[in-house]
């Protein structure tokens, strides 16, 4: 099959790539001319581990390409997918569409006969319908699909993802679309992937739904985390309790700083949006909403809460972690700019570490000191917070910690280390939940 992916971001260009290891024949498109410069030089825009190997491999074999020219790539397409951003519309939270309706204008009197229009971005209830209805009126007389195809990566393991998923989702109302995204997820769904297909509304609100409810897992767990350390308990225990009904399963009961990134807090105000439009409140999704935004404030008043509250003026902590999750260099919404905002409105400096994001978290917070690695920026600190999971932090030499720190003090908003070791070197140590 001939794809077009128009977009090389995250989804885009992960995507791309996927589907051209599959055998198919992908070129991806994008306005950026920097980007698609870097990628044409075999330099990946974002941190996805594996992804440049993939690229590369695909370039090579002739089945990966990228240019900034619609009319190059659209003549022989069998199948095109937007997989351009929806960030939250300033001002009211509704998702931003106007990349995804400027894409479909643009390609309209370009497209051929009986091409496929697929929705890969994250749109709300009826993006498709109005595709549709503006490819319609750009090229009356072309016959074509539009159906919906949302994505379900997790940054850190979206190869995997994409490769291995738990479903495939398509919407289509239409039997040819059906067809065509039948054979182009062909590969997967003989190494018995599930391909479920519904109607095109029902797709886009699949993916709404499905991340609400991931949040709502999150928040949930970060509460019942803060009511163990009220009653004196275990919340690792009561995630394990309770993870192990299958009803509920084990999955996001990890308790922390809160959610960010790309996709549940717009997706989540999104759907917030969809359901007011609609007039069918959500009001559980609210809740979750509100529960994040608090949490991730309120990680900054614990640390400084830790350093003795009105005592803390002046001191230095050192933040390991900033991007909003492990194994990328993400930092959108991430929860550690809240947290470094919190101890710099406290009065105290931030030194800090990431292992891929500090590029990123200087576009987005100042007046703090990044550093090299995790023991420079423990070096003269008067405590540690760990606030991204990510595996250099799993195993410091506590030792070495305690020599550089002025005080041993270890604020572990990701529960890495157990209690007993840490304290066991003379650390005060606070976690999250225990």
């Amino acid at each position: 099959m001939h794809i077009v992916m128009i977009g090389t971001g995250y989804v885009g260009l992960v995507s791309g790539a996927c589907f051209a290891d599959f055998g198919h024949d992908v070129i991806c498109v994008d306005k950026d001319q920097s980007k698609i410069d870097a990628l044409l030089n075999g330099e990946i825009p974002i941190f996805e581990p594996g992804l440049d190997e993939l690229v590369a491999k695909n370039v090579e074999a002739g089945r990966l390409s990228f240019t900034l020219d619609l009319a190059e790539a659209l003549p022989t397409a069998n199948a095109v997918f937007i997989a351009v951003g929806t960030p939250s519309r300033r001002g009211d939270g509704h998702a931003d569409l106007s990349y995804v309706y400027a894409a479909a204008r643009e390609m309209a009197p370009l497209l051929p006969k009986g091409v496929v229009v697929v929705d890969k971005s994250t749109v709300p209830v009826g993006t498709g319908d109005e595709v549709e209805r503006i490819i319609r009126e750009e090229a009356p007389d072309l016959e074509f699909s539009v159906a919906s195809n949302p994505e379900f990566l997790r940054e850190g393991a979206a190869i995997d993802d994409f490769k291995r998923p738990d479903r495939v989702v398509i919407g289509v109302n239409d039997e040819h679309a059906e067809r065509v995204l039948e054979e182009i997820y062909r590969p997967l769904t003989r190494n018995e992937s599930p391909l479920i297909t519904m109607s095109r509304r029902g797709a886009e609100l699949t993916k709404y739904a499905a991340n609400a409810f991931l949040a709502t897992k999150i928040s949930f767990i970060n509460e019942i985390a803060d009511l163990c350390e009220k009653v004196g308990t275990d919340v690792g225990d009561v995630a394990k309790g309770i993870g192990l009904d299958s009803r509920i399963g084990n999955r996001f009961l990890m308790p922390g700083p809160g959610y960010g990134g790309s996709c549940f807090p717009k997706d989540t105000l999104a759907l917030l949006k969809t359901g007011q439009d609609y007039e069918s409140p959500l009001r559980i999704v609210e809740s979750v909403v509100a529960s994040n935004d608090q949490r991730k404030r309120s990680m900054g008043r614990k640390v400084v809460s830790a350093m003795g509250g009105g005592e803390q003026h002046g001191k230095t902590v050192a933040v390991l972690g900033l991007t909003f999750k492990a194994n990328t260099d993400d930092m959108r919404d991430s929860p550690a700019i809240s947290v470094v905002q919190a101890l710099q409105d406290a009065g105290i400096k931030v030194k800090a570490y990431d292992p891929e994001g500090m590029d990123q978290a200087a576009k987005v917070l100042n007046n703090v000191i990044y550093c090299d690695g995790p023991y420079e920026a423990l070096d003269g600190a008067d405590a540690a917070v760990i606030v991204t999971e990510w595996d250099a932090f799993r195993a410091l030499d506590l030792q070495r910690m305690k020599s550089l720190l002025k005080s041993p003090l270890l604020v572990d908003l990701r529960n890495l280390y157990s209690r007993r070791d840490v304290e066991e070197h003379g650390f005060t140590y606070i976690a999250v939940g225990r």
